[in-house]
């Protein structure tokens, strides 16, 4: 089972959580905080797995709130930010504190189900919808070519496999589109994040905009 602490202000958002969450039958809400102090307190009697985290809340904040598990604990748990998509301009800098990722409030129920899947094994989760909003907003285009040498140091194959990295796949939806073994997936991943000198999903898929490698205005997943 996967356990799951809801963070979020509003009681009614946390009982709809719960309500999809238990019903998935792989999973258990072993608590519910409605500020980010309840959040730390609670992440640190009931260590879940997966911490859904909004942003906006009283008292201590989704952002602080993620900065200070990820950086307390030797095995912190995994942030995913819940974002209302046009007032959090906060997520970009969730992400750099640590999170695992985001997803819109308006999201479906299967989607939040397997956003909760994909963190949990690890994987870093980027809705595609908001990372455009997020490059546009946060990240400086470099004037053409400075730094699309970059990747020349990947082969077509690492190519491809970022672009849909991008596009919001995760590692099995990679396996499937391309259809290579989840193994050989990851074996690329590794590969490409090396050779780009970046550590996770977010930091290439910035360094992917950043590139050029995904223009701002193809996404539209």
């Amino acid at each position: 089972m996967i356990r799951v602490l809801i963070a979020d202000d509003q009681a009614l958002v946390r009982a709809g959580f719960r309500m999809i969450l238990e019903a998935a039958g792989d999973m258990t809400v072993v608590g519910e905080a409605e500020n980010g102090l309840q959040a730390l307190a609670l992440i640190g009697q009931h260590s879940p797995d997966v911490v859904l985290m909004d942003i906006r809340m009283p008292e201590l904040d989704g952002l602080e709130a993620t900065r200070r598990v990820r950086a307390s604990r030797t095995a912190p748990p995994h942030v995913l930010i819940l974002t209302t998509f046009d007032t959090d301009e906060f997520v970009y800098e969730a992400l750099k504190a640590g999170a695992a990722g985001f997803l819109l409030k308006t999201a479906s129920p299967a989607r939040l189900v397997d956003a909760i899947r994909v963190v949990n094994t690890g994987e870093a989760l980027l809705a595609p919808s908001v990372t455009r909003r997020l490059i546009e907003a946060y990240v400086q285009r470099p004037s053409p070519g400075t730094t699309h040498g970059i990747l020349k140091k990947l082969t077509a194959r690492e190519q491809e496999v970022l672009k849909l990295i991008a596009s919001g796949l995760s590692n099995n939806e990679i396996a499937e589109h391309l259809v290579l073994s989840q193994a050989t997936v990851k074996t690329h991943i590794n590969r490409l994040f090396a050779k780009l000198g970046v550590r996770d999903r977010v930091h290439a898929v910035v360094l992917a905009y950043q590139t050029g490698l995904v223009p701002s205005d193809t996404v539209t997943r």
